[in-house]
């Protein structure tokens, strides 16, 4: 583009201190970026939107307390900046982002990548296109409100997809959560508040502070001390159900009885 560019802020919401890195020094050679802020979560990513309005926003789509889907939901279509994703996500989430034209940056991607990527946003920041970027973005949650039935689940360095479906409970263990499965249980960094965010809410209830059950691998309700009461899975863990959840986890059992 010739002429005077407007000053750009930009904020970088990503949970990996390389990924924001990266960016960060890519950024820092633009000319025209002006004030760069970042977010290690959805959570902080929501809170700088609202209070930074940055011109222009790269997003993870997978991070801690929210997802980049999350982070949208919560901040508003009409409120949410032009965005670039920025993803190691599966071919599911880049044939949504093809399918309604939002741009992404697949991890890891170079210095060329990322100038393309620039070059489209300035052409969105030089116009008033807020209207079709609502649109776009819109149709996006529209095809991944759903929610993919799998979980792209970061343990250290290395990623995978886990089906919803076969998760039979979720558990707290300090800043981390255990995903439990027939036969095997994954650690992940996240909260409990976070992972409820992600995972279905028509399989998956909290049942007590320490605990999420996939209803569907409940499999009996027994009495307990103190108005508590136990829920026993398919793999027969028993999970105590506090009077804090009782109600709504009962109309869950309930409806899949």
């Amino acid at each position: 583009m010739s002429g005077h560019r407007q000053p750009v802020r930009v904020l970088v919401a990503d949970d990996e201190t390389s990924a924001r890195k990266r960016l960060l020094q890519l950024l820092a050679a633009e000319p025209d970026v002006a004030e760069i802020q970042e977010a290690a979560n959805g959570r902080q990513a929501v809170d700088a939107i609202r209070s930074m309005a940055p011109s222009l926003v790269f997003l993870d789509v997978e991070m801690p307390e929210l997802d980049g889907f999350g982070v949208i939901r919560e901040v508003g279509l009409e409120h949410m900046p032009p965005t670039i994703f920025a993803t190691a996500y599966d071919h599911y989430a880049l044939a949504a982002f093809d399918a309604n034209a939002m741009d992404y940056l697949l991890k890891p991607f170079d210095q060329e990548r990322f100038s393309r990527a620039m070059a489209k946003a300035r052409t969105w920041l030089g116009q008033s296109h807020a209207p079709e970027r609502q649109a776009r973005l819109g149709a996006l949650l529209d095809t991944v409100a759903p929610r993919d039935d799998r979980l792209l689940v970061r343990t250290g360095e290395s990623r995978q997809l886990v089906r919803m479906a076969d998760i039979l409970y979720v558990s707290a263990e300090g800043n981390y959560i255990r995903l439990h499965m027939h036969g095997k249980s994954l650690l992940m960094r996240e909260r409990m508040v976070g992972i409820l965010e992600r995972l279905d809410p028509a399989r998956f209830r909290r049942v007590h502070r320490s605990h999420i059950a996939n209803f569907d691998h409940v499999v009996k309700l027994l009495p307990w001390f103190g108005g508590d009461s136990l829920l026993m899975m398919a793999d027969g863990t028993r999970l105590t159900l506090s009077r804090v959840y009782r109600e709504d986890a009962l109309r869950e059992w309930r409806a899949k009885c």
